[in-house]
């Protein structure tokens, strides 16, 4: 279970939605999804990245849904989303069209944001006809669309074939993660965020990183070693923001450089200087920010709505 039942209180404790429900995927899979804020307000839905859950969202929901319906799910395999043998990017984007069908009304429009994986399920589904129909914007946090393992920098070694053998060996590793001690945590913390992020960020992070099965991590480590997704970028034709943090070693600039420059409606890139890939959580109030800028521009709310 991917709550933080061990963070009671502050902006990372999972906030309680108004309503839960269960969207059924195109091959039968389960997911978990939650809806925050007030019924009436414009949607933001939010795709979380690779062993995350909702609870990765828990500043930007508690933010947004003051004034904003706010849609987060569980991949498969994730947090309360039970796991299924079927892993792919095919997989990714039935489960967000599964989610848009389940949460919004036809032709409603909302923003979608997603963070590393996330991101990657919105490129994977850009060119499906529920994506086409619901999306107003996008935000593309920390994520990339091909060449993961080539370019990441977790390996502190110069790129080339020795970096990506070992890189694919970490990041595919079968080996359960424990629990959450204090070396732990600055495993994590070396891997997946930037030198400066606050222990309580740190925290956050290892409990819901660490609740990840063993199976579905591995599973979907595999899926993003061979990531193809460049063909999405293109059909991602809404306006779209990017962010990246420039000491992310997952999904390092370059990758957002590369989007920023393919995408045909992109309204900006952001780098924020030293925060690593954990952007939601290192960088909650920009991210939140983001994501609040791209409602107030391209989501209509009718009139007595």
């Amino acid at each position: 279970m991917s709550r933080l039942t061990h963070v009671s209180s502050g902006p990372y404790a999972p906030p309680t939605p108004a309503r839960e429900l269960t969207a059924t995927s195109a091959d039968g899979a389960r997911l978990h999804v939650e809806v925050h804020g007030p019924d009436n307000a414009p949607p933001v839905v939010l795709a979380h990245g690779w062993t995350c859950s909702t609870a990765f969202w828990a500043a930007q929901i508690r933010e947004l849904a003051t004034d904003h319906r706010v849609i987060a799910y569980d991949q498969r395999g994730h947090g309360r989303s039970p796991a299924s043998p079927a892993c792919s990017t095919d997989a990714l984007a039935d489960d967000l069209v599964a989610v848009l069908k389940a949460t919004l009304a036809p032709g409603e429009k909302a923003v979608l944001a997603g963070h590393s994986m996330g991101g990657m399920t919105v490129l994977a589904a850009s060119a499906r006809p529920e994506v086409k129909e619901h999306a107003a914007a996008v935000l593309l946090c920390s994520t990339g669309a091909s060449r993961l393992v080539a370019e990441s920098t977790v390996v502190p070694l110069r790129p080339g074939r020795a970096r990506t053998w070992l890189t694919k060996k970490i990041l595919g590793s079968r080996a359960p993660l424990g629990p959450v001690t204090p070396l732990a945590r600055r495993v994590l913390k070396y891997g997946t965020m930037g030198p400066g992020s606050a222990p309580h960020m740190v925290e956050a992070c290892a409990r819901i990183v660490h609740a990840c099965p063993r199976k579905v991590r591995h599973a979907w480590s595999q899926v993003l070693d061979a990531l193809d997704l460049d063909h999405g970028v293109p059909q991602l034709t809404v306006p779209t923001a990017v962010v990246v943090g420039t000491a992310d070693r997952l999904t390092p600039p370059v990758h957002a450089r590369s989007l920023a420059a393919a995408l045909p409606a992109c309204t900006g890139l952001t780098e924020l200087p030293g925060v690593g890939h954990m952007t939601p959580v290192e960088a909650p109030e920009l991210v939140s920010t983001r994501i609040r800028e791209l409602v107030v521009a391209y989501v209509q709310i009718k009139e007595g709505a």
